[in-house]
């Protein structure tokens, strides 16, 4: 491990503990060296007695970073794993993290502009609007149109920390790798390098202005999601500059309740939105946490969400895709068996595992799941038990569905927020079953051929030239294969007619030597010596001399 590596995992500990965040492990799991670590590290106090363990939490993964606070943005909307209190804390870590000087953010700024700011915008404000793990903002009005717009800048130094962090990150999962050997089924490396570069896009503004333009296209005509508008010009790698909009936060329900917002209809659209983002486009908002996400004032009987921050997109391969699609549909019908098969397929789970056994073992994990309301499901608990559940099998951790796993944990926190009675399964069924009658079928068919009527179209008209080309060269091959063939057959007869010489004679010689040792009278020797020799000499000189046909 280099020096950087150990400096950083000290102070990762020294935050743990300084933050008394190992008082939350219970006494009864604390291993029996756990004491005399701890004690060895004496002079490390707690000094945060006095506040509550949920806002310690919430300070230490506020001072380790932005890879960790990014953690922390996660949990706050599982509000089946955290109470209130915990999700509270948590949650101020989405927008509420403590903002850096504004003089350092006007420098950023400047630098990526290469001029002042007052030669493209008017009213900068220089107290933020709003502070992340990465980035921070500020509004002002853009000179060339005088349309509101924010200004997002990178903090300063955060590269370094965070690569800091993930260097440590992975020569930990190297150790474990090496600790668990090659066959192991978590894949700690692979995961560390999605992880890796997800959360380096987030550091390319430039490559996230891209992705919002990408999504707003997508959702151009859209009455579910409006993304704003991305001025691309003024957008750089530590910079990007986009349409300020007015919306309620998706968390503040009180806001969204005393305008009259029609909740389950909201519910309703932001699973929608997840399963056309994945399936449609296969381009999703793969960072979906409430500080993200805000619903629209307007029309509160018929809302629309605002999406921000574009940094992690995900997108699937078209297999996943498919068998993803297909594994919702055997869950939503209950057919645990076509579950268990669709695993081995798909190569998620080795082809060795007992399919019966993995029938079972999902069947009991899932099937309490039906017919409740989302208020009444653990979604949490059911990933700890299938999760413990695949210890008892070659499950392999696919890292290309981390961040789809992410992402619908995103949507189940926001929809126990916003309409915990929505019933996910009879909004996304039909949807995943419309999806798949246009992959397969008579209808799937008509649309590929359809999709490609221009490429066809355009290379018509050259199918009688390449057909009248093709017979000419296969005249031409045949008869060359024809001339090879006679050449073999020649070769054949000559090689066959030497070496029957050859052998004529060696067996002349032979004899010839034998009578040459048994018999008085020398010349029957001397005669099948020479009629051998000559005999040698004709098939030695008509053997076939060129071997190429």
């Amino acid at each position: 491990m280099t020096t950087a590596s150990i400096r950083r995992g000290y102070h990762v500990i020294k935050t743990i503990l300084h933050f008394g965040l190992d008082d939350l492990i219970p006494r009864h799991k604390k291993p029996w060296y756990f004491s005399i670590l701890r004690n060895s590290l004496f002079w490390i106090r707690n000094k945060h007695k006095n506040k509550s363990a949920a806002e310690r939490l919430k300070l230490a993964m506020q001072d380790l970073g932005p890879v960790y606070i990014k953690l922390g943005q996660m949990l706050s909307t599982r509000r089946d794993l955290l109470d209130d209190e915990w999700a509270y804390q948590l949650a101020m870590l989405q927008d509420r993290v403590p903002p850096f000087d504004s003089a350092l953010a006007r420098e950023a700024i400047e630098a990526e502009l290469g001029a002042p700011i007052t030669t493209y915008f008017d009213d900068f404000n220089d107290i933020p609007l709003a502070s992340a793990s990465i980035s921070q903002v500020h509004t002002a009005i853009l000179k060339s149109n005088g349309k509101e717009v924010v200004l997002k800048v990178l903090r300063p130094n955060v590269e370094q920390q965070i690569l800091a962090d993930l260097q440590l990150m992975t020569q930990t999962a190297n150790i474990l790798e090496a600790i668990l050997g090659e066959g192991n089924r978590l894949r700690p490396a692979e995961v560390i390098e999605d992880y890796q570069t997800t959360i380096l896009g987030e550091l390319n503004l430039k490559l996230e202005a891209l992705n919002a333009i990408k999504l707003r296209n997508n959702f151009i005509d859209s009455n579910s999601l409006y993304v704003p508008f991305v001025y691309e010009e003024h957008s750089y790698q530590r910079l990007m500059v986009m349409e300020r909009i007015y919306g309620i936060p998706v968390s503040d329900t009180e806001a969204l309740r005393a305008q009259g917002t029609n909740f389950k209809l909201l519910a309703e659209r932001g699973v929608e939105l997840f399963f056309t983002q994945v399936f449609r486009d296969n381009f999703f908002h793969a960072d979906m946490h409430p500080g993200n996400i805000f619903i629209s004032r307007e029309h509160p009987d018929d809302p629309f969400y605002i999406g921000l921050d574009c940094g992690i997109m995900g997108t699937l391969t078209e297999v996943d895709k498919r068998y993803l699609a297909e594994n919702f549909l055997a869950f939503f019908n209950r057919d645990y068996h076509r579950i268990a098969q669709l695993y081995i397929e798909s190569g998620w789970v080795s082809e060795h595992t007992d399919i019966i056994a993995f029938e079972q073992a999902v069947k009991v994990v899932c099937e309490p799941m039906f017919n409740k309301p989302l208020d009444e499901i653990s979604f949490g608990h059911v990933l700890l038990e299938l999760f413990r559940t695949a210890r008892h099998f070659d499950i392999v951790v696919q890292p290309q569905l981390v961040l789809l796993e992410k992402t619908l944990l995103y949507i189940e926190g926001l929809g126990r927020q916003l309409y915990p009675q929505l019933d996910l399964w009879q909004t996304a069924k039909p949807f995943l079953e419309n999806w798949m009658s246009e992959q397969v079928g008579p209808k799937a068919m008509f649309n590929k051929v359809k999709s490609n009527a221009p490429f066809w179209a355009d290379k018509l008209p050259e199918f009688p030239e390449l057909i009248y080309d093709n017979l000419k060269l296969g005249r031409k091959l045949l008869g060359t294969q024809q001339q090879m063939l006679d050449k073999y057959l020649r070769y054949q007869q000559k090689s066959h007619k030497s070496n029957y010489l050859l052998i004529t004679s060696a067996v002349l010689l032979i004899c010839g030597t034998i009578l040459f040792t048994q018999i008085v009278t020398l010349w029957p020797a001397y005669t099948c010596i020479g009629v051998g020799i000559v005999i040698w000499a004709v098939g030695w000189r008509s053997r076939p001399k060129n071997r190429k046909f």
